[in-house]
């Protein structure tokens, strides 16, 4: 055990939801005292950075409950559990925008609220592009919408997309063009 880790000695379920679950566990600290521990599990995400031949992103606006706002994502949606990321992440691309890719790249994980859940976001470029129909969930209502990578970048920068996933995704992939990788 590194000299950082913390032990956990007991777990106590609060809440079991669709979609998290909220628990309180007991830790033990390095210094040899006791702390609680509050912790969301969720069985993830995935999210596309999908660009096209003339070098935009596809994004969706959608209402985010939580916020009260409707908010410009990249596409994203939640993982069932035990399911590929690479493979729901195509699901999504194909149902928020009805696009499909000839290449997917991986462009890593990203843990958005490392303090107390334990959501893991798995990134994706797809490139290659092409279009067929939308196929939403029945409760999910979007736009799509193509912007330019600069343009988005522009957007992140000057803090106009707050969602940390799209923020991510967008720098990431306009590095990897900027370097050349993509």
């Amino acid at each position: 055990m590194s000299k950082l880790e913390e032990k956990t000695l007991s777990q106590e379920y609060k809440f079991k939801g669709r979609i998290i679950n909220l628990r309180v566990d007991e830790a033990l600290l390095p210094n040899g005292r006791t702390a609680g521990r509050e912790v969301v599990e969720h069985p993830g995400g995935v999210c596309i950075a999908a660009l096209t031949d003339q070098d935009e992103l596809l994004f969706v606006r959608q209402f985010r409950y939580p916020y009260g706002e409707v908010l410009l994502e990249l596409p994203a949606g939640k993982l069932d559990r035990g399911e590929d990321p690479l493979e729901a992440g195509k699901r999504e691309l194909r149902e928020e925008t009805g696009a499909a890719a000839e290449r997917y790249l991986s462009l890593g994980k990203l843990y958005p609220s490392p303090g107390y859940c334990g959501e893991v976001i798995h990134l994706y470029l797809a490139a290659g592009l092409r279009y067929g129909e939308m196929d939403p969930d029945e409760d999910e209502f979007l736009e799509v919408e193509k912007i330019p990578l600069a343009e988005a970048v522009r957007r992140v920068l000057d803090n106009e997309i707050p969602d940390a996933k799209t923020q991510t995704a967008v720098l990431k992939v306009a590095m990897l063009r900027q370097q050349g990788k993509i």
